[in-house]
């Protein structure tokens, strides 16, 4: 691989202004003639065929270069403030060289933030290895969120910063039972590793970093992959990967989980949700836990990997609060069996105005259909549709009294599936509407005049029900087909493709949804006719989190006929939903939480480094959760737990091997009963006009 060599004046203008790292100097990576090609291709086909038409100018070249700086060095932690002004020449210059195909600044950028990452490496394994002591009686603290902190001015300054982050990392592991001696151990290997893996960072690592700094200014979901990428793209998306089942991002030095899937090893052990980070991984029932802070997310990828049947072990923390301590989760490895993936029915009963009903429960966890099957004519492939419509005959030969789609958690899938399945619940008419980018418009419809189920019919949702969810949740509330509960949904309202090219392929957006009433579910998603309390941050999870997310926009209405409306009962429903769960043991559990956990959020993200602050904090946050859970018990007349860990072994599990979530199935319960009272009141007011309507 070629590299070139900084201008000499500048390296000896620098190095009077910062000392430049003990080692030998820090070889120069450059691009190769492919990236080029690359460029330029990525270039026209995001000029050509995405869905948001942006000039490449000089306003777009600002975005890119602080795109870039953010993505090299997200917590203002490697760069100096030299660095960057001296990077402030490139801010309308980047969008000419894109367009020419030329790299030279981008990995000018790149080299710099090389140097100063084995620098400050360097720097933190010389005062490991020499002993640097800490005063753990200090009362000082680290800020967590240096996002829009000034840079670092100069030297000094730098290193007192990492002398913080040091300094709680070995708190961390203090508190985790480690000696100090042990800790520094493990902080040794984890920066020798960062440092190793720092040195082989290549060419192609560079160009993919800074093509998708560029990508990112269309919208989040338009990415390049490099070859290698790519293939574990491909890998990932046909679910034949044997491993946790779980969707993983980079997130800073962290690979933090972005969903579960559905009855995957991952999902069934209850104890893993979205925005966790994994901060370390062991193989087997007793292989030692391997640190993974600052890997790189395909590293990662490929130590939880592993043989269907073998144990792998995370050590999880949560990304919401960082004053609580880390978690061991082991998880067999396994296939995600298409069957488990398959919506699944049971029968709830619920104890309601004096009476019991039965209701059936759906649960759909993705719109999938078996594409191999269907183009090899096999008349009994599977389909999202045809499994819900079997289950609902199912259903009313059970007699139930009405039917809960549960589409909680459901990331979305076939587009073709979330029309049928409608489909299945309306005579005819229109389902979704699609615009691509010239503008055009294209309605999706629904043409068989026959609907299997014509009762009453809620939907359940929550903060990761996206995409193929939305489209179904949003069709059933235009319809007024049934009352939609629980929380608003994620707001994924793009369509993707994937292009090849020559050298990796291009994700690409190029259409949005737009629901039949004209509003698009981007960015905004679908709202419930009645919410639940929800731990999601829409701050943190969703796409209006995402960073150059599409906006929300309308396109005009698709003419379709409507069920009686909700409107006239609808604060009646909430009304009673709110009196019946101001006193609902769980209920006022989850609503705890949430103001716990909103509490918490205010907080300045600032870390405490005097261990003694620290180890109040935690068990204070733990002791916490022990009496919020007591409460709960009490009403229920439960006995007291000592511990959380009493809880997890007590959990009941589901038909797929889940931990039953007490919150949820309360949701669920309650979403019954807010379903039968939808049924009587919309009955009482249709009776009520009935009897108000003269007769001729």
């Amino acid at each position: 691989m070629h590299r070139s060599l900084l201008k000499p004046l500048f390296i000896t203008a620098f190095s009077l202004l910062l000392p430049v790292s003990s080692h030998a100097v820090v070889s120069q990576l450059e691009s190769e003639p492919v990236h080029k090609e690359t460029l330029l291709e990525i270039t026209q086909a995001l000029k050509l065929g995405h869905y948001n038409r942006i000039n490449v100018d000089d306003a777009l070249s600002g975005k890119i270069l602080d795109q870039y700086l953010k993505d090299l060095d997200p917590a203002r932690s490697y760069f100096y403030k030299s660095d960057v002004d001296e990077f402030e020449q490139y801010r309308t210059t980047l969008d000419d060289k894109i367009k020419a195909g030329d790299l030279t600044e981008a990995y000018r950028i790149f080299n710099r933030f090389q140097e100063r990452m084995e620098d400050r490496l360097e720097f933190t394994i010389s005062e490991l290895e020499n002993g640097k002591e800490f005063d753990f009686d200090k009362e000082e603290s680290l800020n967590t969120d240096r996002e829009n902190a000034p840079w670092i001015t100069n030297r000094e300054e730098m290193d007192q910063l990492w002398d913080r982050r040091l300094k709680s990392a070995l708190l961390n592991l203090k508190l985790a039972d480690k000696s100090l001696e042990e800790a520094r151990e493990v902080l040794i290997k984890r920066y020798k590793n960062q440092l190793n893996r720092a040195q082989q960072v290549n060419s192609e690592d560079v160009f993919q970093t800074f093509a998708n700094a560029f990508t990112k200014q269309y919208d989040p979901h338009t990415q390049y992959f490099s070859p290698r990428k790519s293939e574990n793209f491909k890998i990932n998306m046909s679910l034949s990967l044997e491993g946790i089942g779980a969707v993983l991002k980079s997130e800073n030095e962290f690979t933090q989980i972005v969903r579960l899937v559905p009855a995957g090893p991952a999902d069934k052990t209850g104890q893993l949700k979205a925005s966790d980070r994994i901060i370390g991984v062991g193989q087997g029932e007793e292989g030692e836990i391997e640190d993974v802070i600052g890997w790189r997310l395909d590293e990662v990828v490929d130590l939880i990997r592993g043989p269907k049947g073998t144990t792998v072990r995370l050590e999880v923390k949560s990304s919401e609060r960082e004053d609580t301590p880390s978690r061991i989760v082991k998880i067999v490895r396994n296939k995600v069996e298409l069957e488990e993936q398959s919506a699944q029915k049971r029968i709830l009963d619920v104890e309601h105005l004096g009476r019991q009903f039965r209701l059936g429960v759906i649960e759909i966890p993705a719109f999938y259909i078996d594409f191999a099957a269907l183009q090899r004519g096999d008349e009994d492939y599977k389909s999202t549709s045809r499994d819900v419509e079997k289950l609902v005959k199912e259903l009313k030969q059970e007699n139930i009294d009405g039917l809960i789609i549960d589409l909680r958690n459901n990331g979305g899938g076939s587009l073709r599936e979330a029309n049928d399945t409608v489909g299945l619940f309306i005579k005819h008419g229109p389902t979704v509407q699609i615009k691509d980018s010239t503008g055009r418009v294209e309605v999706l419809r629904d043409r068989d005049p026959k609907a299997i189920y014509v009762g009453p019919m809620a939907v359940l949702v929550n903060r990761l029900s996206a995409s193929a969810s939305e489209i179904f949740a949003g069709a059933i509330q235009d319809y007024n087909r049934g009352i939609v509960l629980g929380g608003q949904t994620f707001g994924k309202g793009t369509v993707q493709t994937l292009l090849p090219l020559n050298h990796g392929q291009l994700k690409l957006t190029h259409a949005k949804f737009y629901r039949i009433n004209g509003d698009s579910t981007q960015n905004r998603g679908v709202h419930p006719d009645i919410s639940f309390p929800t731990l999601y941050d829409p701050e943190i999870i969703g796409e209006s989190a995402l960073e150059q997310a599409l906006s929300w926009d309308a396109v005009r209405s698709a003419p379709h006929g409507s069920y009686p409306s909700l409107d006239p009962v609808l604060e009646h429903i909430l009304q009673r939903y709110q009196n019946r769960t101001l006193t609902d043991p769980d209920f006022v559990y989850m609503r705890e939480q949430v103001d716990h956990l909103s509490e918490a959020r205010k907080e300045s993200g600032l870390i405490p480094l005097r261990e003694s602050t620290l180890k109040q904090e935690r068990d204070a946050a733990e002791q916490w959760q022990v009496d919020a859970e007591n409460r709960r018990r009490s009403q229920k007349q439960l006995p007291p737990i000592s511990s959380l860990t009493e809880l997890e072994e007590e959990l009941e599990k589901d038909a797929q091997g889940r931990p039953i979530n007490p919150e949820e199935e309360a949701m669920l319960v309650e979403s019954g009963r807010i379903l039968m009272d939808t049924l009587f009141m919309q009955l009482q007011y249709s009776a009520a006009e009935a009897e108000e309507t003269p007769q001729n």
